[in-house]
C-alpha cells in the first residue's frame, strides 16, 4: 500500500477514539475572559495530557501572559512530527477557545458533554474548531503509529483566543515568537468550509467594527423641541451608513455575498420609560468590506455622515473602533493551495475551487505578516449555533486529506 492508503487505513479504524478526543476537549469549556470564562489553560492541559500518552513527544508551549485568568497564562501548544525534509513546514493550525453557549434552553442536551446522534456529535465546539483540531491531531497520529516519516515536518498549533480578536494566540506568536514561521512555510487553517470540502479559501473581506455613541439633549416625551433627540439621529446615522453597501457597490463573485456589507448590529438600552426622549444612544455596526476598499476610505465617508448628522439633528457622534482587520489574499497559484487542492483530489477525487469569505479567521493575521494560509475544512457550519454539531464523516475525511497532503514530496 502507498502511505496515504495506510495513512486512510489507520484513520478510519480510530473513528471511536477521533469521537474520545473530542468529548475530553467538550468537556473543558474554554471560554475567554470577555465571555465569562478562565480561558483554554484546563483544555490545554487536557490536549496536551492526551497527545503525550499516544506518542507526541515533542510538544512545546508559547504562552501569552493574561493576568485576568486563573494562572496568568492563556496557552499555545505546538506538537512537531519531524520529517524527511525541514526545508518547509506543513502546519495545521486550530484554536481551543469556543464560544457560550447562548440560551441554554435552545439545547436539547448538555452542551459540554458530548452526545452521538445519527453520525454526528452534538456539544459547543465539535464543530468550531475541534473537528479541525482532532482531524489535524489523528492525520498526524496516523504518522506516528505507522512508522510513517512526512515528506516534510508537520506542526500542529493549538491556538488561544481565536474568537475574541487573537491578541493571546497567532497575534502573540507573529510578534513575540516570529522565528516560528517560515515564507515557504504551507499554512492549513481547518476552521471554515462548506459541506462538500471543496472550497479553500484564500481571501478575506475587511472587517469594520464600529461602536457609534450619538449624545443630545434628553427632555420629556411631550417636549421634543427641549431636547436632541439622541435615538432619532442615531436611526437616521444608521440607516446613513448602511447605505455605504450602495456607495462602496463594487462585486466580487470570489465571495458570497459578492458585495460589501454595512449592517447596524448590537443596539445598548437608552432611557428606562417610554416618555424619555433619549439624550444618549449607542449602537454597533459591522462592516465587511470587499479587498479593494481600504478601510481609510471607508472611514472618510463615515466621517462625512456624521457630520451631516450632527448638523441635522444638533448632537454630538463619537466613535469607537472595536475591530478593523484589512489583509491581502493569498495567491490562487500559492503551494499551499496547490498541494492542498492535490490532496483533496487524491483522499477523495475532490476538485477544489478557490473561495473568499465575509468572516474572520487567523488567516487574515497571517496574510498581513507575508504568509500564504490556506483556510479549509468540511462543514455544516453549526459554529456559535445552539446544538452545535460535528459530522464524524466530514471529520474522518479531513483527517484522510490531511494525511494525504503530508505524505506529498
Amino acid at each position: 500500500m502507498s502511505d496515504f492508503e495506510t495513512a486512510r487505513d489507520y484513520i478510519r479504524a480510530n473513528i471511536k477514539e477521533m469521537t474520545a478526543l473530542q468529548t475530553l476537549l467538550t468537556a473543558h469549556p474554554a471560554l475567554a475572559p470577555e465571555s465569562g470564562g478562565t480561558g483554554e489553560a484546563e483544555k490545554c492541559a487536557a490536549l496536551e495530557g492526551w497527545l503525550s500518552a499516544q506518542g507526541f513527544s515533542d510538544l512545546r508551549r508559547f504562552d501569552a501572559p493574561d493576568g485576568r485568568v486563573p494562572g496568568g497564562i492563556r496557552p499555545n501548544l505546538i506538537a512537531t512530527v519531524p520529517g524527511k525534509s525541514d526545508a518547509r513546514t506543513v502546519w495545521v493550525m486550530a484554536h481551543l477557545d469556543v464560544v457560550p453557549i447562548g440560551e441554554p434552553a435552545l439545547w436539547q442536551g448538555d452542551p459540554w458533554t458530548v452526545t452521538e446522534k445519527e453520525g454526528r456529535l452534538y456539544g459547543r465546539g465539535t464543530e468550531d474548531n475541534q473537528q479541525g483540531l482532532v482531524s489535524g491531531v489523528f492525520a498526524a497520529l496516523s504518522l506516528l503509529r505507522t512508522g510513517i516519516v512526512p515528506a516534510h515536518t508537520v506542526k500542529l498549533l493549538f491556538m488561544a483566543d481565536e474568537e475574541c480578536g487573537s491578541a493571546y494566540g497567532i497575534r502573540y506568536l507573529l510578534d513575540k515568537h516570529p522565528s516560528l514561521f517560515r515564507k515557504q512555510d504551507l499554512i492549513v487553517i481547518p476552521d471554515g468550509g462548506d459541506p462538500t470540502g471543496e472550497t479553500i479559501e484564500i481571501a478575506e473581506k475587511n472587517i469594520y467594527w464600529l461602536r457609534v455613541h450619538t449624545s443630545g439633549r434628553q427632555c420629556h416625551g411631550s417636549r421634543p423641541d427641549e431636547g436632541n433627540n439622541a435615538c432619532l439621529a442615531a436611526c437616521d446615522l444608521a440607516l446613513r451608513l448602511h447605505d455605504l453597501e450602495r456607495h462602496f457597490g463594487a462585486k466580487d463573485a470570489l465571495f458570497t455575498p459578492d458585495h460589501s456589507t454595512f449592517q447596524p448590529t448590537k443596539r445598548e438600552a437608552n432611557v428606562g420609560s417610554v416618555n424619555i426622549i433619549p439624550g444618549d444612544d449607542v449602537f454597533c455596526m459591522d462592516c465587511r468590506v470587499l479587498p479593494q476598499y481600504p478601510l481609510d476610505e471607508v472611514r472618510a465617508e463615515i466621517k462625512k455622515r456624521i457630520a451631516a448628522v450632527e448638523a441635522q439633528y444638533g448632537v454630538k457622534v463619537e466613535t469607537e473602533e472595536l475591530q478593523a482587520e484589512q489583509s491581502p489574499a493569498t495567491p490562487a497559484d500559492a503551494p499551499v493551495v496547490q498541494k492542498l487542492a492535490a490532496a483533496l483530489q487524491t483522499s477523495r477525487g475532490v476538485t477544489a475551487r478557490t473561495v473568499g469569505i465575509g468572516g474572520g479567521t487567523v488567516g487574515a493575521y497571517l496574510r498581513c505578516k507575508g504568509y500564504h494560509a490556506a483556510v479549509w475544512s468540511t462543514l455544516d457550519e453549526r459554529a456559535h449555533q445552539p446544538n452545535e454539531y460535528c459530522v464524524i464523516e466530514n471529520m474522518v475525511k479531513d483527517a484522510e486529506t490531511l494525511a494525504a497532503l503530508f505524505v506529498q514530496d
